[in-house]
């Protein structure tokens, strides 16, 4: 697991960009979406997708969105619920949303909009 942890988060982003594009998204959407998941502004997702950050330092500085529970399901054959690892179980979430926004799930579905009662 430590190899994913010391991954850099810039060398991961251009395989999401490019697996959302594949499907017909916009990379403009795919930020919407890793900023909401993250707390990240624009500055701090562009200086993460350009910079040397690994994928433990950018789950350090993230402010995980409340809904971030909501999101359950099964990434490479995991359900993500289920992660024990507090790391893995951030990285598993971020890669969950993204299949999501690449399979065609509408945005505000993707974000959790409306869920628990809020708008």
């Amino acid at each position: 697991m430590s190899r994913v942890f010391d991954m850099t988060f810039s060398s991961v982003y251009p395989l999401y960009v490019a697996k959302v594009e594949r499907k017909g998204r916009t990379a403009d959407e795919l930020d919407t979406v890793i900023r909401w998941l993250t707390g990240f502004d624009e500055a701090d997702l562009a200086r993460h997708a350009q910079g040397s950050t690994t994928f433990r330092e950018f789950f350090d500085e993230a402010r995980l969105t409340p809904q971030a529970a909501e999101i359950t399901g099964v990434v490479c054959g995991v359900r993500v619920e289920q992660i024990d690892d507090p790391l893995m179980y951030r990285i598993r979430l971020l890669d969950k949303v993204v299949d999501e926004l690449a399979k065609g799930k509408a945005l505000a579905k993707v974000m959790r909009a409306g869920a628990s009662g809020d708008s």
